[in-house]
């Protein structure tokens, strides 16, 4: 391969410029992979020092489930319009609908749970292992872990993928931060079914 082929392919794995894909194909030694992971690296601290920024640019992504009993509209936003329309970008706003169709999350974030309802949880669970005979401290444990499973069902950013659950929705989110140098930020939605 020449390096112009290298570079080609590099910026269309990331979304990089000329110069930057060629300084990290430089910097692996000419390894397309070790380049492209490096470029992610960069990426995400690139995106790491944006988090501050202003996500004000986006999509309202629609969808309406087969059969027309659930439809869902979500706001995705980024720093800028060009990002924002990046078939990247739309896939996923398109798969944040998809997740929330299909698990139906109460939350956006952990974040959002109110505190009553986290003290209310962590009561019941560290309840529940005391019951089952668990010393105090180990009961405080258990229940911060149960929590946890209860967030991951509760609050969409910490749900499991739907289809890839090695990864949360928050992780996707993250992944594309880090390839575009923006942040991305999933600002609200809305889930309709009929009947509820």
């Amino acid at each position: 391969m020449t390096e112009i082929e290298d570079i080609k392919w590099l910026r269309e794995e990331t979304g990089a410029g000329v110069m930057e894909a060629k300084r990290a194909l430089q910097d692996a030694g000419g390894d397309r992979q070790k380049a492209r992971k490096l470029m992610e690296q960069r990426g995400a601290a690139t995106a790491a020092k944006r988090s501050g920024k202003i996500a004000s640019q986006g999509v309202v992504e629609p969808y309406i489930h087969a059969g027309g009993q659930i439809g869902v509209l979500v706001e995705l936003n980024s720093e800028t319009d060009f990002v924002a329309r990046t078939p990247e970008f739309q896939e996923l706003a398109h798969e944040v609908a998809l997740q929330i169709a299909a698990t139906n999350p109460k939350y956006r974030s952990v974040d959002d749970i109110p505190s009553d309802e986290v003290t209310e949880m962590k009561d019941r669970f560290q309840r529940e292992a005391l019951t089952e005979g668990k010393p105090e401290r180990i009961a405080g444990n258990i229940a911060e872990g149960k929590f946890k499973k209860y967030a991951e069902q509760v609050a969409l950013l910490e749900q499991p993928y739907v289809r890839d659950d090695s990864k949360t929705i928050k992780q996707l989110m993250s992944d594309l931060s880090a390839k575009t140098g923006e942040n991305i930020v999933l600002k609200r939605y809305a889930r309709f079914q009929v009947g509820t």
